[in-house]
């Protein structure tokens, strides 16, 4: 049966710091009680229902809820929350996505060769895939915020350096530290929502970080555009920084502690290495895990391939492109807000994923078809109608492999949220070449890595999770 939500805190009824002292943690449904540790401020899901007051906040005891003072502050500061974990999550991105119009400028500003500038995004997505190894481990030893607070200090000085790098190596070389760095948001922010919640709220919260960070990639080109107006590429550097100090500022004023110190991890390099070794070891992990980076992939084949998929091949116009790339972002967006507000709790997790996984594979197969002339010649009206219906579907299937894995890793979410984002960046980073392996006369192998990718997900999902064996075992 679908779970009733709340947050994870609430659900265990986990006693906060500051208890008075003889009062029970498990007194009753009426009172819950708000994270452990100093979380309190962090206890507030804005999708849940009920409303619940952050540490320091009194509740009325004789209705068991919340003053109207405090509901409001609960509220304010839910979604505060919300917004500084989107914060973080949308950082990458916007790393990645401002700096793609000033390729050229740099090219001719730094005398380097095309190529060579193209390491420099090379570098930073490399390092957003192997920092959250490091960071995430280094999050179940410290707690999230010592981690976090030093990611992003590194992430502006790195920043600063590249606004500043005289040439295209030393750029390159700012750029794979400022992913290195930038990786801290993506997987604390993770193992912060596993902290906090549990069941059908952990994937309604997910589905909302995707609201705010599915902005990002379509907003960060345009903003990148309207910098280089005023200013050259450095300038896009500049306001990266100006963004870091800002959300590190933020994080370092609103961002409590979520992992208290009894839950933390005492080892060293080795612990941390067979924590990562034992969660590969539980195959519904394992699952979960692969299914979601292969979805993944699915999405880097198509950001990888449609610009001249849909320029080169079928002749739109950039306008049109960019009008196209919107609205399938939109569809992403909009389908990942349906999850969660609507689908979530209603419906078990497992088979909203696998509904969405399915609807990927038939967009994906229909996509192929097209591309290799089964129906004959097709405009870019059909084929956009496949992309579309593929990318919507992004929003049932990405969530929710999140919530479904960092739902079985309660003792090691820093670790859990580490491998989930490498494995989706590497096998996106493998994938996304080969669209282009026979030329760019042809949008066949985009539709044959897109095909490939879905069904073995599909495959992952049905062979290591096997939802129908967990049905009523596990949470859903």
């Amino acid at each position: 049966m679908p779970d009733s939500g709340g947050s994870r805190a609430q659900r265990e009824h986990i006693p906060t710091s500051g208890n008075r002292p003889g009062t029970e943690a498990d007194s009753g449904p009426l009172t819950p009680p708000v994270p452990h540790g100093d979380a309190g401020a962090l206890a507030v899901d804005p999708a849940a229902p009920q409303v619940t007051a952050p540490a320091g906040l009194p509740a009325a005891p004789e209705a068991g809820g919340l003053t109207a003072p405090a509901a409001k502050a609960a509220r304010r500061t839910g979604f505060l929350v919300t917004m500084v974990l989107g914060g973080l999550t949308a950082l990458p991105p916007l790393s990645m996505d401002m700096y793609l119009p000033a390729l050229p400028a740099v090219t001719d500003s730094l005398s380097a060769p095309a190529a060579t500038v193209q390491l420099t995004l090379t570098a930073c997505l490399a390092g957003m895939a192997l920092g959250q190894l490091v960071v995430g481990p280094m999050s179940d030893r410290w707690g999230r915020r010592r981690p976090l607070l030093l990611g992003m200090v590194v992430y502006v000085i790195a920043t600063a350096i590249c606004a500043l790098a005289p040439t295209a190596e030393l750029l390159i070389g700012f750029r794979l530290l400022q992913g290195l760095a930038g990786a801290a948001g993506i997987v604390i922010a993770r193992a912060v929502v596993r902290d906090l919640y549990d069941g059908v709220e952990m994937a309604r919260f997910f589905s909302t970080l995707m609201l705010i960070s599915g902005v990002a990639p379509i907003i960060a080109p345009l903003i990148g555009g309207q910098v280089m107006r005023f200013t050259d590429w450095r300038g896009i550097f500049v306001v990266l920084t100006g963004v870091g100090i800002v959300l590190t500022l933020v994080v370092w004023r609103w961002l409590h502690e979520t992992l208290p110190p009894g839950d933390r991890h005492t080892g060293g390099v080795g612990e941390a290495l067979r924590t990562m070794r034992g969660l590969l070891a539980d195959r519904v992990f394992t699952g979960y895990m692969v299914a979601g980076g292969l979805a993944f992939a699915v999405l880097f084949a198509y950001i990888s391939a449609s610009p001249f998929v849909v320029q080169e091949i079928y002749g739109a116009s950039p306008q049109t492109f960019s009008l196209l790339f919107g609205l399938n972002s939109i569809g992403l967006i909009v389908v990942g807000q349906i999850n969660g507000k609507l689908l979530v709790g209603r419906i078990s997790l497992d088979k909203v994923l696998g509904f969405g996984l399915a609807v990927i594979v038939l967009a994906a197969v229909a996509l192929l078809l097209m591309t290799t002339g089964v129906f004959g010649e097709v405009g870019l009206v059909p084929v956009a109608a496949g992309l579309f219906v593929l990318m919507s579907a992004m929003g049932l299937a990405m969530p929710n492999t999140n919530a479904q894995a960092l739902m079985r890793t309660k003792h090691a979410a820093g670790s859990a949220s580490a491998l989930l984002g490498t494995s989706s960046f590497l096998i996106g980073a493998i994938a996304s070449p080969l669209v282009g392996i026979a030329g760019e006369d042809t949008a066949v192998p985009m539709a044959v890595v897109q095909v490939v990718c879905a069904v073995a997900a599909v495959g992952c999902f049905l062979g290591l999770c096997r939802p129908w064996q967990r049905a009523g075992q596990d949470t859903l």
